[in-house]
């Protein structure tokens, strides 16, 4: 899943600090050299093998790629064992902890001489000053946030309550702890049931709530169950929605897309292709923003 291909999750932030121009080769990839002392490499690399990372005015599309060195434990493991049984052999009465301890190092070290590094791939696209992260993992968010500020960016999460000033909203349920997060997004998604044009899945829906016990997770026909919690104050932290001609899972209190499914027409460069996505998304997001500013005329 990604920006340019299948369904996508997607967070967005506003770009609080961005030079005027960006360098993407400041801060780009570096292969793990064999034999290297480094475990871990994480840099930009372009969106296409050679492309440009700049794709329009004041547009750019990037990839933070991340390579880790770990060697296999169960490897680690028994080449461990079959050290200390060398030790015995050769013998040693005992291997006492100072000793086993070099000995795990070194079984470390040589199974890393063989193992290749795994890679993980996140995608994002920077539209004015809009950044779009195919992702919802916080420690995916992580990487990026940092990789960018190696450019000299800083960026906020982007939501209705972060972009203007907004009524407050106190939850006895929920409480944030992440930056950028807002309980007023659980009252919003309360405020969706029972909406025409962005509806609560009503068969194969799936909703996340908090109580003031527990947290509770519902599926399949949800909206019985769903109103039950509902009167019982319970907040909604996640559902999933639909438009009619799309579905997504919205996380409330972070204002975040997962599991959005678009469909594009056939392109001949992946350019064209990730700019429809891109306006399929800011569409959503739209969808959503407009909804929630009915919202704050109610309560205002």
């Amino acid at each position: 899943m990604g920006l340019l291909s299948g369904s996508v999750s997607v967070t967005r932030y506003n770009l609080t600090k961005m030079p005027k121009k960006l360098d993407f080769e400041q801060a780009r990839f570096q292969e793990i050299r064999p034999g290297s002392e480094v475990r871990v490499s994480k840099g930009f690399i372009p969106m296409e093998p050679g492309a440009d990372y700049e794709i329009g005015h004041r547009r750019w599309a990037f990839r933070v790629r991340i390579d880790q060195l770990r060697p296999d434990p169960t490897q680690v493991r028994e080449r461990y064992r079959e050290l200390v049984r060398t030790e015995l052999d050769a013998g040693a009465e005992f291997v006492g902890p100072k000793k086993r301890k070099e000995l795990r190092t070194l079984a470390e070290e040589e199974i890393l001489v063989t193992t290749s590094p795994s890679t993980r791939i996140i995608e994002g696209a920077i539209d004015g000053r809009v950044l779009y992260v195919a992702s919802t993992a916080k420690s995916q968010l992580g990487i990026i946030l940092e990789q960018l500020r190696r450019l000299g960016m800083d960026a906020q999460l982007k939501a209705p309550w972060t972009d203007r000033e907004v009524p407050e909203y106190q939850s006895d349920v929920f409480v944030s702890h992440e930056p950028g997060e807002s309980a007023l997004g659980c009252r919003f998604l309360k405020d969706l049931v029972g909406d025409m044009e962005l509806t609560i899945e009503p068969e194969s829906g799936y909703v996340k709530l908090r109580t003031s016990d527990t947290n509770v997770t519902i599926s399949g026909g949800v909206l019985h169950d769903l109103l039950h919690f509902i009167e019982t104050d319970a907040e909604i932290l996640s559902a999933k929605v639909t438009t009619g001609e799309t579905s997504f899972r919205f996380d409330a209190p972070s204002y975040r897309l997962s599991n959005l499914r678009i469909e594009t027409e056939r392109h001949e460069h992946w350019t064209e292709r990730l700019e429809e996505r891109l306006e399929k998304i800011s569409d959503v997001f739209d969808l959503l923003d407009a909804k929630f500013d009915d919202l704050i005329a109610q309560l205002s």
